[in-house]
């Protein structure tokens, strides 16, 4: 097998793995972005409801719908709030999953490219300094 067959395959391999690293990363940071909202959202919804549970039977609770204020049951706001709340939290654990998931890919590619800028490194070695001129 010729040296530089071999250097461009290995060069080629290294490219698109750092391509496929690159994509990982990508996908990490923009689940830790939309994490990070469902986090602020999941707050916001156990504030609401700290203050639902506040409230006595007679109390008005209202809804925003659009530019309109809606008048609303205690319970079925209450209720919403839950319902909500146990959404987001399930989320956050799909999330949470689907990041440690690419957590283990981006590691697992890291080391693929290092093997093979190991290779890469001990074939142009190999080859001593008459390719040395990249």
């Amino acid at each position: 097998m010729g040296s530089p067959v071999a250097a461009k395959e290995l060069q080629r391999d290294l490219e698109n793995k750092a391509n496929d690293l690159n994509k990982i990363q990508k996908d990490i940071s923009k689940n830790h972005q939309i994490r990070k909202k469902y986090t602020i959202q999941l707050g916001e919804n156990e504030l609401v409801l700290k203050e639902l549970d506040l409230l006595t039977a007679e109390a008005n609770v209202y809804k925003l719908i659009g530019p309109v204020l809606v008048k609303q049951d205690l319970a079925e706001a209450n209720a919403n709030v839950r319902k909500r709340i146990e959404y987001i939290s399930a989320e956050l654990k799909r999330f949470d999953s689907t990041l440690q998931d690419l957590e283990e890919k981006q590691n697992s590619k890291k080391e693929a490219i290092f093997k093979v800028q190991q290779k890469l490194q001990s074939l142009q070695a190999g080859k001593g300094k008459v390719t040395n001129d990249n």
